[in-house]
């Protein structure tokens, strides 16, 4: 039924691999269920009540991702408010619904789709980095090196050795076997030796690894008051923000495991980006942020993920921790960083396919891929590749091969520019 159903041999894949891109994708991705309710807890909401709306939000839509859209794609939140939300996922339904948001996929010429999938690459490995610590905040210049003497870096250093050699020999479940084992090593960290906080883990009391759910924030948006004037900047800045930030995840995924249709467009476009809107919408109705598709969901597509088989057992992950969220401090941050890392190899493919030595063509595709590390915003990346892109075509005599949809997209780029700075 599975084979039949998620189509596996003809995506040439197996149920035990899209079962390990699942375990994969569910283990770098599952620091949100954490991470969204304390910073939203910061602003008043109540920790629990959003730990809730996360695991539910990241349930349904990811299980909806796999089962409907068919691609190993996760969905969970981003920070954001309530009722303001719940428009932008209707403003993205209207859009997905009316084929818009596909149109612009298809508006993005490929040179920049080649770069936005490696700038992801390099976005995803800096993140990795930054959570082992071993990419720090320097006031001399900007950014150095972590401390080579901490155990949490040690241990972050040994665990991408070890996984590095595990993917090179090819061996299956290689990631997940290097963040058991990564976890493992740091188990001493705060007990033995070293600092618990430099290794974002804490020690674990196993007496109280249930905690019930808190359906206090379902249905608390506020639809009315969200519609006064003085929001609508902040709907349109929701709307435009995920809007690119999912085009360029579904893109990114696409090229890199070149997950295409017939047209050479990301595989099942139009139903993930509808997964994508609904997400955003049951945001607001459960109580969290924007569900959004998730970069992390490369560390799977990179195990060998290529169907909704993927997303389904990763979902399938998120439900337990319903009650039993404090068992997440057990995987510390530092076991994931060696993954991110190297998935960032990965989304790096396509880099290959972008032709340097056509200037109006490599100017922009640089400035996408530099700018989403460096400016660590996708959205920031993917405006300045599409404004340089064109200004550049069109100083040169080509301004005819720049489609109607990319002259849209770059008015709501500058508009988007005026409204967030």
């Amino acid at each position: 039924m599975l084979e039949r159903y998620f189509s596996l041999s003809a995506n040439h894949t197996t149920v035990r691999t899209e079962i390990v891109a699942g375990v994969s994708s569910f283990l770098a991705a599952m620091y949100i269920i954490v991470v969204n309710p304390a910073i939203l807890s910061q602003a008043g909401m109540p920790f629990s009540g959003v730990l809730t709306a996360t695991v539910l939000l990241s349930f349904f839509c990811s299980l909806m991702m796999g089962l409907y859209a068919g691609n190993p794609i996760l969905v969970a939140p981003w920070p954001t408010a309530l009722g303001a939300v719940f428009w932008a996922g209707i403003l993205f339904l209207i859009l997905s619904i009316f084929n818009v948001r596909t149109a612009i996929v298809a508006a993005i010429p490929k040179p920049l789709r080649y770069a936005i999938s490696s700038g992801i690459g390099l976005f995803i490995a800096l993140i990795g980095l930054v959570n082992a610590q071993f990419i720090v905040s320097n006031p001399a210049t900007l950014v150095g090196m972590g401390n080579l003497h901490s155990p949490a870096l040690l241990t972050f250093l040994a665990g991408l050795g070890v996984t590095a050699v595990l993917v090179a020999r090819r061996v299956t479940g290689a990631i997940v076997i290097g963040i058991v084992l990564t976890t493992l090593a740091a188990w001493p960290i705060g007990r033995w030796w070293g600092d618990a906080a430099a290794a974002q883990t804490t020690l674990v009391n196993w007496k109280g690894l249930w905690a019930a759910p808190d359906f206090g924030l379902l249905g608390q948006l506020d639809l009315i008051g969200s519609l006064q004037w003085a929001l609508w900047p902040v709907i349109f800045a929701f709307t435009f923000t995920d809007l690119f930030d999912s085009l360029s995840t579904f893109v990114g995924v696409a090229e890199a495991a070149n997950l295409h249709d017939a047209d050479g467009n990301p595989r099942n476009v139009r139903e993930s980006l509808l997964t994508d809107a609904v997400a955003t919408t049951l945001g607001g109705v459960l109580g969290s942020s924007p569900g959004t598709a998730y970069i992390e969901s490369a560390v799977g597509v990179a195990q060998g993920g290529r169907t909704g088989l993927t997303a389904v057992v990763a979902a399938a992950l998120f439900l337990p921790f319903l009650f039993l969220s404090p068992l997440l401090s057990v995987v510390p941050s530092i076991a994931t960083a060696p993954a991110l890392v190297l998935v960032g190899v990965f989304m790096m493919k396509p880099v290959a396919k972008i032709d340097w030595q056509r200037m109006d063509e490599a100017i922009p595709c640089l400035l996408a891929l530099v700018l989403i590390p460096f400016s660590y915003s996708i959205t920031q990346g993917i405006i300045f590749g599409f404004l340089s892109w064109t200004i550049i075509k069109t100083c040169t005599g080509q301004s005819r091969s720049i489609s109607p949809t990319l002259w849209v997209i770059d008015a709501f780029a500058v508009l988007a520019l005026v409204v967030g700075h």
